[in-house]
């Protein structure tokens, strides 16, 4: 590809869920769930209530959108092992979320469960999902994980949800990638393309972990999609990953102690999201 300014396509799923350039997405973690090792036994209003502080919370330090995650629920299992009451959970906060905030948001439920996120977005009223195995597979800390796309896309038709809009990362992070070791990164990202994702990310290597120059300049050479990071921005690097991304979903710098599991803390995320807007607009 050229070295052409980074766009935003005015006709693709970014601009269309975001209707602005460079969406700044807070990433909100939610506590364990009923049934995972972790959950202390909390009603479901309880933990409602610890998600809308955390919408509130990048809602007035001025983030442009939402990721839902049940990233509390570690250990995660697998797709196909996720039980309904994950499900039916995060659909009952999900919906919270939307009577609560103006906010566009999407649901990422983890690990790689791409059919029960579309299920939680329609019926939550949600425009995207994240998927962090939309094609190919590789070996996770959960095992094997394949790319659920077909079924997946299938699925999003046959319950009329078309309009949720598909994020799928890129040689996702928490990951090896020996399996598809003779394909590069730009040849997976134009598999993503072709297997239909709206939106691509690129990751670091694990939560946290900034992502590589390297890494994006990679993926951009692989597809025409909006690029946006999945992981590792700050207000100390975005003033350079900005210039290089569409967007970014950005979670763990923007809490208390800079630790995913902690709260998020808005004047963190007023100070991010001045910083990234800084290097947005001096990039356009």
């Amino acid at each position: 590809m050229s070295d052409a300014p980074i766009l935003n396509p005015p006709d693709g799923a970014l601009a269309r869920i975001f209707d602005r350039a460079k969406p700044l997405i807070g990433n909100v973690h939610f506590p364990p769930l009923p049934g995972t090792p972790r959950y202390g036994g909390e009603s479901i209003r309880a933990l409602t209530e610890i998600v809308l502080r955390d919408t509130a919370a990048y809602e007035e330090g001025g983030m442009h959108g939402l990721m839902l995650e049940n990233h509390g629920d570690v250990p995660f299992l697998k797709q196909g092992q996720i039980g309904p009451e994950i499900v039916a959970s995060m659909s009952a906060i999900a919906r919270a979320v939307a009577d609560r905030t103006s906010l566009r948001f999407g649901i990422n439920l983890l690990a790689n469960d791409a059919i029960g996120a579309l299920a939680i977005a329609k019926a939550s009223g949600a425009t995207f999902i994240r998927v962090n195995q939309w094609v190919n597979a590789y070996v996770a800390n959960e095992g094997m994980i394949e790319g659920q796309s077909g079924a997946a896309l299938r699925y999003r038709r046959a319950i009329g949800a078309q309009d949720v809009s598909i994020f799928a990362d890129v040689h996702v992070k928490h990951g090896a990638h020996a399996i598809t070791g003779d394909r590069d990164v730009a040849e997976l990202a134009r598999d993503t393309e072709f297997f239909d994702a709206d939106v691509v990310i690129a990751t670091g290597n694990r939560t946290g972990d900034a992502i590589p120059a390297e890494e994006i300049a990679a993926i951009r050479s692989g597809t025409g999609l909006p690029v946006i990071g999945g992981s590792g921005l700050s207000e100390a690097n975005a003033s350079g990953l900005m210039t290089l991304l569409d967007g970014a979903i950005v979670g763990s710098s923007l809490k208390e102690s800079g630790h995913w599991s902690m709260p998020v803390d808005v004047k963190r995320v007023r100070r991010f999201v001045k910083a990234a807007e800084a290097a947005g607009e001096g990039h356009e």
